[in-house]
């Protein structure tokens, strides 16, 4: 499968070596030209330009930090078209990092950039942080996905398990807030000393 990840951080980089080590031909692409040349060395992967990202990609992922969504989706050319129909697994925290408060008064960053590009988009892979997948499991991953394109959530599954993880779908992407409000409940807990996984059954 031809796999394009837009960013260049740490997400970016795990999942980018899973991948290719399950098989998968993998793109990176960043907003800083040097930074994409760097991470393509060091994973094994390919460089382009997020504009580049989408041509003849299976799917796209978007591993950017929050802020950054609206200027990706303008580079990968989202509001030309360019993402349109595309299967995009959106990987991004809308959070506040200290209080875990999503930061948009309403809506979810997965309906944003469906919104914005018209992509297939899946709500995914954002509870985990990106080097978990590097390390040993010691129980299942669970990841928890939703999406309102059955073809586009066939893609996540078989990319979820191709990292080693078990993916289980909530429903459709009007759900999206909801796994991300769980993305904050976990980030309170952390930053309280507390492993969420002793606190939800």
């Amino acid at each position: 499968m031809k796999i394009s990840i837009l960013g260049t951080g740490n997400m970016a980089s795990a999942l980018a070596q899973v991948w290719i080590a399950a098989g998968h031909t993998v793109t990176v692409a960043g907003r800083s030209a040097d930074k994409t040349a760097e991470l393509a060395r060091q994973v094994g992967a390919t460089a382009a330009s997020p504009g580049q990202a989408a041509a003849g990609a299976d799917a796209v992922v978007m591993a950017v930090s929050w802020d950054g969504v609206p200027d990706m989706i303008e580079l990968a050319g989202g509001s030309q078209g360019a993402l349109r129909g595309v299967p995009v697994i959106d990987c991004t925290n809308p959070l506040d990092y200290g209080t875990g408060v999503h930061r948009m008064a309403t809506g979810s960053t997965a309906e944003l950039i469906a919104e914005k590009s018209g992509a297939d988009v899946v709500k995914a892979l954002h509870l985990y942080a990106g080097q978990m997948w590097l390390t040993k499991q010691e129980k299942p991953r669970v990841v928890t996905m939703c999406g309102d394109d059955e073809a586009a959530l066939e893609i996540a599954d078989r990319l979820v398990t191709d990292l080693g993880g078990t993916p289980a779908t909530i429903g459709g992407l009007s759900r999206a807030r909801q796994l991300e409000e769980t993305a904050g409940v976990v980030f309170s807990l952390y930053s309280q000393g507390i492993a969420p996984a002793t606190a939800m059954p």
